[in-house]
């Protein structure tokens, strides 16, 4: 998986100043303290307390959302944390009630030392940034604990449209890439031609298979990217005339493998839009069916994008098509009609719905370019992190502004 460019390097700056003698006057810190994981609030058993001036804030709720894997021995009143997706393995034991603890089998001594409290164990909030690489502060005025999670692999797809060549040279950066140059047409058709999906003419010396063996060549995976909406029930037309189908699956897997392709995207959107959810899902998983028993002989990777769950198109088996398919790109955006950065409560609520049906290894969350800016976007990432997706997709490339770009630049490890 790549890193060089994705792998999130969030720890070069630790903020704890404030963390000693915070000036609130009781042990307890106020009922009304927030926790923010990465710029969204983070769900915690118990509230933090303040002790001999040090922060203490429950573990397990924070260590598993950063993906660290946390184990308790009831006998020994012992708990042990590894992280595995960072920079390095670390392995973290300690013991209730003992300030000195384990780190990779070196003893380090806790401001405070671990403890029990309504069935959560306490550690400073330090520990955080000390040894899983977390950047964490603390805003009195707003009683607001803020950390931002640490390095982590992430698989990262990025879509390219006819409008995307000016960000070509990205392209080399992500693990795969989309091409949109094909789509279904009014009559249910496959075709390369068209107003916005199309298979592009060559910019000078630059051909659209130069981009693709380009790409090939950096390591980055190709795929073709098919497209078709249901505003004049195009879609549905496909969907439910099998010689339409079969023609149609036919076709795309011709160009996969004439243009050395290495996997197939399919964004069908607005299905539900016009009704008959449930025969349209049906309709939807036969044809995935038909296409996934073709591309798993050929070895041809198979993506699904789909409307969220609680989205306003409902046309999407998620559980079955995640069965089916290698990954599904949850298109969480699009709410506020990309006037500006998606709620984070829809695009969270999106994820867990998601995850209700599929497995994590298979999710990747979408992400829009149109909509979020250089502070939002890592929001939204940080989403699929604390959820352990399989990674983030991008639309598109061409929307990635340089504030946005300098914002990651600054946070990320680049190579």
């Amino acid at each position: 998986m790549k890193t060089r460019f994705w792998k999130l390097w969030l720890s070069l700056s630790i903020c704890v100043s404030g963390m000693v003698g915070l000036s609130v006057p009781a042990s307890a810190a106020p009922t009304s303290t927030t926790i923010l994981l990465d710029g969204y609030p983070l769900a915690f058993p118990t509230p933090p307390v303040i002790v001999k001036g040090t922060t203490m804030v429950p573990f397990r709720a924070i260590s598993e959302a950063m993906g660290v894997d946390v184990q308790w021995d009831g006998a020994t009143q012992t708990i042990t944390a590894v992280q595995t997706g960072g920079q390095e393995h670390k392995t973290v034991k300690m013991t209730l009630k003992n300030p000195q603890i384990s780190v990779n089998d070196q003893l380090v001594t806790l401001a405070v030392a671990p403890y029990e409290t309504k069935g959560s164990t306490l550690i400073p909030l330090r520990f955080f940034s000390e040894q899983f690489g977390a950047q964490v502060s603390w805003n009195d005025s707003t009683k607001t604990v803020s950390i931002t999670s640490p390095a982590r692999d992430l698989y990262s797809l990025a879509f390219y449209a006819i409008s995307s060549y000016a960000q070509k040279d990205l392209i080399s950066r992500f693990d795969s890439v989309a091409f949109g140059w094909s789509r279904i047409d009014k009559d249910g058709n496959l075709t390369l031609v068209g107003n916005d999906f199309y298979w592009p003419k060559a910019a000078g010396s630059t051909t659209p298979e130069m981009i693709i063996d380009e790409a090939k060549s950096a390591g980055t995976t190709p795929y073709l990217m098919v497209f078709a909406g249901d505003a004049n029930n195009e879609l549905t037309t496909l969907l439910k005339d099998r010689s339409l189908r079969e023609k149609a699956i036919a076709n795309i897997l011709a160009i996969v493998q004439e243009k050395g392709l290495e996997g197939i995207v399919l964004d069908f959107e607005g299905l539900g839009m016009n009704g008959q959810a449930t025969e349209i899902k049906q309709d939807y998983n036969e044809f995935v069916q038909l296409l996934s028993s073709q591309t798993k002989n050929l070895g041809v990777k198979l993506t699904l994008v789909l409307h969220p769950l609680n989205g306003a198109y409902q046309g999407y088996d998620y559980a079955t098509l995640g069965s089916m398919a290698d990954d599904l790109v949850i298109m969480a955006y699009a709410y506020e009609n990309e006037k500006g950065p998606e709620p984070m409560n829809r695009v969270d609520q999106a994820i867990k719905l998601a995850l209700a049906q599929v497995p994590k290894e298979k999710l990747i969350l979408g992400i829009s370019m149109g909509s979020e800016n250089e502070q939002s976007v890592n929001q939204k990432i940080g989403l699929a992190k604390r959820h352990d997706l399989k990674g983030f997709a991008l639309w598109r490339l061409g929307l990635i502004s340089q504030p946005a770009m300098t914002n990651m630049q600054e946070a990320v490890n680049l190579q």
